[in-house]
């Protein structure tokens, strides 16, 4: 178990959901606070922004290298400089942002993509950090992340076991002792079928830390699925509306949808319960009403026990329903009233 702010994430308690802004505030710092408000409002526990700036992440060059492949459906053609720059949230809408979502009582952190991007994120008081996948390999990151001892979530789309290993050591390694592994499929948007949720029980034996997922399929179903393999945070991108586009709109969750998860999920982490077979609790009233063999109408003694006066109805307290073949043809031994169950001291 980890815990960010106060709020304990791990198998015994209910999903976490992060809800990432990302670059669906569209150039827009009302609109960026207006889906905090919108976040808050949908019960989500924590905000997530992503804190670079283009030129932190590439250089402005156009060769081919530094472009996204036409076959892309989002952004195919474009350029990295130019789609960093238009999906960048600016540093000074930082505070502004974090303030309006403390001021809902919404947890609100980042992720860092180079050393002042902490070192921003440390001046604002942030509680946790997040590594993106592309960053995974990003070894000095990582490790001055994990130095500030601050908790660590590590996404691990396109990461091979031993980069997921490395990753984690690096972490441990600085200090960190709060560490939750993400599963994830970082394409944007990313198809149901190569989510492979069945390797969220692998992934939480390979690291031994609290796992969750990162999902940018579309709509609720690949979260609700990870909450069944053991997801115990579920980070999903936003939006206020994706007729308004953005970046990210495409693979985004509306407030309605996020407000749908938070409580879905949670129902989901109910129903798990525990490795037993057998009546629960609130079943008891029921198994009052299964079917046993009942003398449904009143007999003297002597009479021959038919299907006219012995039937399996509901309630129980008589003999077994598959017991009718047995007494069929013998005779009551005293007279019985109407809506006695049947047991072998009558026959």
């Amino acid at each position: 178990m980890i815990s960010i702010a106060g709020r304990p994430i791990g198998p015994e308690h209910p999903p976490y959901v992060v809800a990432e802004l990302s670059g669906n505030h569209n150039g827009s710092l009302e609109r960026a606070l207006a889906i905090v408000d919108a976040v808050a409002a949908a019960g989500a526990h924590a905000l997530k922004l992503q804190t670079y700036r283009a030129d932190t992440l590439t250089v402005d060059c156009d060769g081919p290298a530094f472009r996204i492949g036409d076959e892309h459906a989002l952004w195919g053609g474009e350029s990295l400089y130019r789609l960093y720059e238009r999906a960048h949230t600016p540093w000074e809408w930082h505070e502004p942002i974090f303030d309006r979502a403390r001021s809902h009582g919404l947890v609100a952190f980042s992720s860092p993509f180079d050393p002042t991007a902490v070192e921003l994120l440390e001046k604002l008081g942030v509680p946790a950090y997040k590594i993106a996948s592309s960053e995974i390999v990003d070894l000095p990151l990582i490790r001055l992340a994990a130095a500030t001892g601050k908790p660590l979530i590590i996404s691990t789309g396109m990461a091979s076991a031993g980069e997921i290993h490395a990753a984690v050591t690096a972490a441990r390694e600085a200090g960190c002792s709060r560490l939750a592994v993400l599963s994830c499929t970082a394409s944007y948007p990313a198809s149901p079928a190569e989510s492979n949720l069945r390797a969220l029980p692998l992934l939480a034996a390979l690291t031994g830390e609290v796992v969750g997922i990162s999902d940018h399929t579309p709509g609720l179903g690949a979260a609700l699925a990870g909450v069944a393999l053991g997801a115990c945070l579920i980070e999903k991108h936003v939006t206020r509306s994706r007729a308004e586009g953005g970046v990210d709109a495409a693979f985004s969750l509306e407030p309605d949808e996020l407000a749908a998860l938070v409580v879905e999920s949670e129902r989901a982490w109910q129903s798990l319960g525990s490795p037993v077979i057998g009546p629960r609790d609130s079943e008891r009233e029921g198994l009052r009403f299964r079917r046993s063999l009942y003398v449904v109408r009143d007999v003297r003694a002597g009479e021959p026990v038919t299907p006219d006066n012995v039937r399996s109805i509901r309630p129980t307290g008589g003999l077994p329903p598959d017991a009718a073949a047995d007494v069929m043809g013998r005779h009551f031994i005293r007279d019985v009233p109407f809506g006695t169950p049947l047991t072998w001291d009558l026959i």
